[in-house]
């Protein structure tokens, strides 16, 4: 979804610019999913499994950025790619067309700056123009410097995942359901 560019004023000083994700980031978009992934075993994939070509990512942000029911954002400081977040609706059926799901990264480097608490506070205004009434998420349990965010922003935890991911060293992670509810 086209929406209109923010910026806000980060904690250091600086100025962060929130737009739809477009085309064009394809490069900065890989790499930056390869490595964010890298930097915490919080995100669902490992830097590795960040496959895809130039051009297929290109065709993603196309879509997401053409999509009625869908939004990608970019975090932009300096000029360069920060973070992103999106929002996507569970599907088409009427008893859950209500939803849509959230997912968030940033680059280690632009944690505390303010710009995780931004990006989903612009993303739930778009969430309530397109219609939805609540947002979930999926967090790892030991992930609670993102559950703190999540929760400052109006999630609440309404369940847990038993054994939900399961990482290279065998070892096994519980996710925790959370949902904002938005109207």
């Amino acid at each position: 979804m086209e929406f209109e560019p923010r910026t806000i004023n980060l904690k250091d000083g600086r100025s962060c610019v929130l737009r739809p994700t477009h085309p064009d980031d394809s490069e900065q978009m890989i790499e930056y999913m390869k490595h964010t992934a890298g930097e915490t075993p919080y995100l669902l994939r490992y830097p590795d499994e960040v496959n895809y070509t130039l051009e297929q990512e290109r065709e993603l942000l196309t879509t997401m950025l053409n999509s009625p029911d869908q939004v990608m954002m970019v975090a932009i400081v300096d000029g360069q790619v920060a973070g992103n977040c999106s929002i996507s609706g569970l599907g088409t059926k009427r008893k859950i067309r209500h939803r849509c799901s959230m997912a968030i990264a940033l680059y280690q480097a632009y944690w505390n700056l303010g710009i995780g608490y931004a990006m989903i506070d612009y993303l739930t205004e778009m969430a309530i123009q397109l219609g939805y009434e609540q947002m979930d998420l999926e967090v790892v349990t030991d992930n609670t410097r993102a559950q703190a965010l999540y929760r400052k922003c109006g999630f609440t935890e309404t369940g847990r995942r038993a054994r939900a991911l399961k990482f290279d060293d065998g070892t096994y992670h519980d996710e925790l359901l959370m949902v904002k509810i938005l109207r």
